[in-house]
């Protein structure tokens, strides 16, 4: 199987635990969001989510369990709404809402997680769903075994469909790095997953 089969592979697993997509497009750039939402606009604010959202959602996916990205990703924009006026430099957003995530991400295992106690009633998956999902799951396992410079890069590329520049332009790496870091982890990848690439 060829890296495009096995990223394709990847990519038509990973729609299972992708979030919903951004429906408006973003027309200010980054920094002037960024002044408007210190300035109390939300719609600025939900601008900024939108883009930053796959990111968030990719970082906590390549650490935390998929039951949990989602409030966690809600935490993580709260938790920058709270101190965004301590954020210096506008142009450093991405690389300082990163750092949120990962700490996040860290937290989550610090602290004790509830748990909720199945009973008769709650809905059942279909087994094709199931099959799919499990699938999904062992992929992703796989993926947060690499490490972490590669396993953030590829879940932002395979899962959360960002192209490299934009997980460049995100995360505030360079898009040299990313690309390294994609194809280094893909390499692994593959080889953790037994397939090898034809010449």
């Amino acid at each position: 199987m060829s890296a495009i089969e096995t990223a394709g592979k990847v990519l038509s697993l990973a729609s299972l635990i992708q979030p919903a997509a951004a429906s408006e497009p973003i027309v200010a750039t980054e920094a002037a969001l960024i002044e408007a939402v210190r300035a109390g606009d939300r719609e600025a604010f939900g601008q900024l989510y939108a883009l930053y959202a796959p990111m968030v959602h990719g970082i906590l996916l390549a650490r935390v369990p998929y039951r949990d990205v989602d409030d966690l990703v809600q935490e993580v924009f709260l938790a920058a709404l709270k101190r965004l006026n301590s954020l210096r430099e506008s142009a450093a957003f991405g690389g300082w809402l990163a750092m949120i995530a990962r700490n996040r991400a860290v937290d989550y295992y610090r602290r004790a997680r509830e748990t909720e106690e199945l009973t008769d009633d709650m809905p059942v998956a279909s087994h094709r769903d199931t099959e799919a999902e499990h699938e999904a799951a062992r992929m992703l396992e796989v993926v947060r075994g690499l490490p972490e410079a590669y396993r953030e890069t590829l879940v932002m590329r395979l899962v959360e469909g960002m192209s490299g520049p934009e997980i460049a332009a995100r995360t505030g790496m360079t898009p040299a790095s990313v690309r390294v870091n994609l194809h280094r982890g893909m390499k692994i990848l593959r080889e953790k997953l037994g397939l090898e690439e034809r010449p």
